[in-house]
């Protein structure tokens, strides 16, 4: 079990350190290749003019974008110094959302940085994590700007019947292979929903063993939201990276997503990884 390839999404205007680092840690642990991948548009200005000035002025966005392309390349390259089998850099001048997304075919998991927080996302320069865990048709590794290590000494799986979550924990089967611990847990809104939830868990605990996975599972009593439950359950079992299936629907080509993956979509202390 491992990847092969790993594709890292870099950002203009975003610190890409720690995307960047925990990148590398896996290229070293799977001996995998690495795309360094990028893209930005020019963003037209607020104000109208036209003629030689507008010409001059669209000509000079253009070229300020190819240069901090390239610049992003440099940073790329330096970072994975030694690190990974074989690098590959792709960029364009293009939607970063739109250009990962058709790239995604190349690797088998993305890793990116988390989901702007406050301001929205530019979208000329930046990627959308939102818009990306739900095309893209790959696993999605959410980096926080605070996060240097994958800390993989404790793993959590939040489980949902879904096909979702089937498909993040086989996705994740490479990840959870190097875990020390790995948990899986099913938060229920009703106490008599209780005895199924601990089947489903104990089918997904008994599934990971066949993959060489050994697995705890825990359905907690507790109620409440269940974006607030798993953020205690993490803290609770150590989790370096949390596992669950992205859920959300398209409203006039914007996704909306439930609350746990919103809550996943900006992580705050640990690494999130999600499917579709």
């Amino acid at each position: 079990m491992k990847y092969a390839t790993v594709m890292v999404g870099m950002a203009l205007g975003q610190p890409n350190d720690s995307r960047l680092e925990i990148a590398a840690q896996l290229a070293e642990r799977f001996g995998a290749r690495v795309i360094g991948v990028a893209a930005a548009e020019f963003t037209p200005p607020l104000y109208f003019t036209e003629g030689e000035p507008a010409q001059r002025l669209i000509d000079q966005g253009w070229a300020a974008v190819k240069n901090r392309l390239a610049a992003l390349e440099g940073e790329f390259r330096a970072a994975m110094q030694n690190r990974a089998a074989e690098l590959e850099w792709r960029c364009a001048e293009d939607f970063p959302t739109r250009y990962v997304v058709r790239q995604a075919r190349a690797c088998d998991i993305i890793v990116v940085g988390e989901a702007s927080r406050g301001a929205l996302a530019d979208p000329f320069a930046q990627v959308n994590p939102s818009d990306l865990v739900m095309q893209t048709g790959r696993p999605l590794l959410v980096v926080p700007e605070t996060c240097d290590w994958l800390d993989l000494r404790s793993v959590l799986v939040a489980w949902k019947d879904t096909a979702e979550a089937r498909r993040a924990v086989s996705d994740a089967l490479p990840l959870l292979g190097q875990a020390k611990e790995v948990t899986v847990a099913e938060i229920v809104e009703d106490e008599a929903d209780r005895p199924a939830a601990l089947s489903r868990v104990g089918d997904v605990v008994a599934w990971l063993s066949r993959h060489g996975v050994r697995a705890s599972q825990l359905v907690p009593e507790q109620r409440g939201d269940a974006a607030t439950q798993l953020e205690r359950i993490a803290s609770d079992v150590g989790a370096g990276v949390v596992i669950a299936g992205a859920y959300g629907h398209s409203r006039l080509s914007e996704w909306i997503l439930g609350g746990v993956t919103r809550r996943l979509i900006n992580p705050s202390n640990r690494c999130s990884m999600l499917s579709h």
